[in-house]
């Protein structure tokens, strides 16, 4: 074993970490959801963390605007710069151990670890000498299914972009609602008429867009149509309140932020699939441990990020390419929405599918060009 081969050599632990600051701009001009919001050009954050031993990790945090989740751009640079006096100087490969000390020394703002964590992963990776989706559980499957977020707008450009994709291969579609009740109606029936039930998914994302009763309006109105529905309230509360009064198959999503919130969830048999998001839970780590449960519990999964590029999407394919694929509802490819490609060897999709890596680590290499110069840098 690599690990064993290393005995005598000196211990491994973090000399210096670069933080860089990438604007994403996508392919389609702009992306938008419920309640009006939208981003044009996404503020991403790419973490390298360097070690004595001149191994090498990346991660990478993407929020979705400052008004999606409790989460914003400014803040994970800000709170990186908090959390590396605490870091250098340990060992990246302890994963669990990195993670409590970045809780003892940040309480919450999990975003705010989680591309440090994908980095640990990555150095682990290269020191094992194995693709990091080996070491979060092993290699399922051989493709990976892919979904395709359907950004808002008019019900007959949304049936047409659902039609284009689908000739890429795209059989998933998640279609952003949270609009007025007629509109996310007709929106829904125009998707749905292009689709074929018998190959084709459609989840309906409100985003918590609707309230209470515009979620049973909209609800009843589609009643017969195969549709999922996600995370359509605000609250935990409120989408419970809706989940049992539809027979339609449920997801949620930004209810589901710790391991408390699914096992509460769970007993009150509140959904049928789960989103998760890496940085949501604070790196592959906590994500990871949030998986198993849900394959003990039964529950299918969307494994996915808030956004990103090639690194994020790296990080994706592991956390997805390790998962039984029982259990996986579908994952994403974040840097197909982008017009920059901000590392070599990342997943490319192909017929509506992709693959993580076979590579050590995440099986990247940041290109240099498109990062530029780091924004924070310390060592030791």
């Amino acid at each position: 074993m690599a690990l064993a081969a290393a005995a005598g050599r000196p211990h491994i632990h973090i000399v210096e970490v670069l933080v860089y600051r990438v604007e994403l701009p996508l392919y389609e001009g702009s992306y938008k959801w419920s309640g009006g919001r939208s981003v044009d050009v996404f503020d991403s954050t790419i973490v390298q963390l360097r070690t004595n031993r001149g191994i090498d990790g990346l991660g990478e945090v993407t929020p979705l605007g400052p008004a999606y989740l409790p989460a914003y751009a400014e803040g994970v640079r800000t709170g990186i710069q908090q959390l590396v006096p605490h870091i250098l100087g340990e060992d990246p490969t302890q994963v669990v151990k990195m993670n409590e000390i970045m809780d003892g020394a940040l309480m919450g703002h999990e975003y705010v670890k989680s591309a440090i964590d994908i980095a640990c992963w990555d150095i682990l990776g290269k020191l094992a000498e194995q693709p990091v989706c080996v070491l979060l559980g092993g290699r399922f499957g051989q493709t990976l299914p892919l979904y395709r977020a359907i950004s808002q707008e008019d019900p007959e450009s949304m049936a047409a972009r659902v039609a284009e994709y689908r000739e890429q291969g795209y059989h998933r579609f998640q279609l952003k609602a949270g609009g007025t009740v007629a509109e996310d109606v007709a929106r829904i029936r125009a998707v749905a008429s292009v689709l074929d039930t018998s190959t084709d998914t459609l989840i309906v994302d409100a985003n918590r867009g609707w309230s209470l009763h515009d979620a049973a309006r909209v609800l009843l109105a589609i009643k017969d149509l195969d549709v999922y529905v996600e995370q359509p309230c605000r609250t935990y509360a409120e989408c419970l309140a809706v989940r049992r009064r539809t027979s339609q198959p449920f997801i949620l999503d930004e209810s589901i932020d710790s391991i408390e919130a699914l096992l509460l969830a769970h007993k009150d048999g509140a959904m049928d699939c789960v989103n998760i998001k890496i940085s949501k839970l604070g790196g592959l780590t906590k994500a990871r441990q949030l998986r198993d449960l849900c394959v003990s519990l039964g529950y299918a999964m969307i494994i996915e990020d808030t956004w990103g590029s090639d690194v994020a999407t790296a990080a994706i394919a592991h956390l997805a390419q390790s998962t039984p694929e029982r259990a996986l509802f579908a994952t994403t490819d974040f840097n197909s929405y982008v017009t920059l490609q901000t590392a070599r060897g990342a997943p490319v999709r192909n017929a509506g599918t992709i693959k993580a890596s076979t590579e050590v680590g995440l099986g990247i290499e940041l290109k240099m060009d498109t990062v530029g110069e780091p924004v924070f840098a310390m060592g030791i």
